[in-house]
């Protein structure tokens, strides 16, 4: 990929309970190990984090059990390689345990190099890509779109759960 761009990527989930709630216990005490899992991974660059070293405390609007996990990476496979190729699997695996369903939940998208995404630009990107389905502006593994640089990217196909 062209040290141009990198990738965004957005995920939104509503958990079930509060994060300090018996029920989401397993899925909070997960969260440091699997964001140093993402941070020691190739291609990682950037995630967002709140008070703590997670974005759990970042509620979407005014409803506190909504939460953001927004990152950038360097290129599609990367991103793939930590989401569905390392033990970040087995948690995602687990998320109907602690998280609603949601029909969409996460967007990819390219930015500038060194440009830092918003939780706000994040939704925008969630939200055109309910209106729209797959573009440039805002996509998935299963339908990606190169960088803007021309490169061709392939489908990320793998599954879980």
């Amino acid at each position: 990929m062209s040290a141009k761009f990198q990738l965004a990527q957005v995920n939104v989930g509503r958990l079930k309970a509060p994060i300090d709630h018996p029920m989401i216990k397993d899925f909070a005490d997960n969260l440091d190990r699997i964001n140093a899992l993402a941070e020691a991974s190739p291609g990682f660059v950037w995630r967002l984090t709140g008070d703590g070293n997670n974005a759990t405390d970042l509620a979407i609007g005014d409803d506190p059990l909504f939460i953001p996990n927004l990152s950038v990476w360097e290129d599609i496979p990367s991103l793939g390689a930590f989401v569905y190729r390392s033990g970040h699997v087995e948690i995602m695996r687990r998320r109907r345990e602690w998280f609603e369903h949601m029909d969409l939940y996460m967007a990819l998208w390219w930015v500038p190099a060194g440009h830092t995404p918003t939780v706000e630009e994040a939704l925008e990107k969630l939200a055109h890509l309910e209106a729209h389905g797959p573009t440039p502006a805002a996509f998935t593994f299963k339908s990606p779109f190169p960088a803007p640089s021309g490169e061709a990217a392939a489908p990320e196909l793998d599954e879980c759960a």
